[in-house]
């Protein structure tokens, strides 16, 4: 168990990610987070401390998704630095796609993640952007 800097890797991570938060898989989203985990942004932060509290943090992001007839999510990642042996923070801009193809800019994030048994997990979120 280390920590990921391998693209493959992180690119794999934030696919499966991208494709629970588009689809509204809530139970997917959760098993993305590590417990407890930190959202941070410049106007507000929360914790979490069971996959039920990351699934309702959730919740309004799928419709959200739809109303704006956002199809896929790709996150574009613009940096990587290992922390520890356990610990790496990646930045990712999302990038979006529509019904009809087109590309749809999104907003950017920190992501610290842990290397686990199971893989990447998501310890906090850093809004950027």
């Amino acid at each position: 168990m280390t920590a990921s800097t391998d693209l493959d890797t992180l690119t794999e991570f934030f696919d499966r990610y991208g494709v629970a938060l588009t689809a509204g898989d809530l139970p997917a989203i959760a098993g993305c987070y590590a417990l407890p985990g930190l959202v941070v942004a410049d106007t507000y932060s929360f914790s979490f401390s069971s996959p039920a509290a990351v699934a309702l943090s959730f919740v309004g992001a799928a419709p959200d998704y739809q109303e704006r007839e956002l199809v896929a999510a790709n996150a574009l990642i613009q940096d990587v630095a290992p922390l520890s042996e356990l610990l790496t923070m990646v930045a990712v801009e999302w990038e979006f796609l529509d019904s009809e193809g087109r590309a749809v800019p999104g907003e950017r994030y920190r992501y610290l993640l842990r290397g686990s048994d199971d893989g990447l997990v998501i310890c906090t979120v850093i809004r950027s952007g």
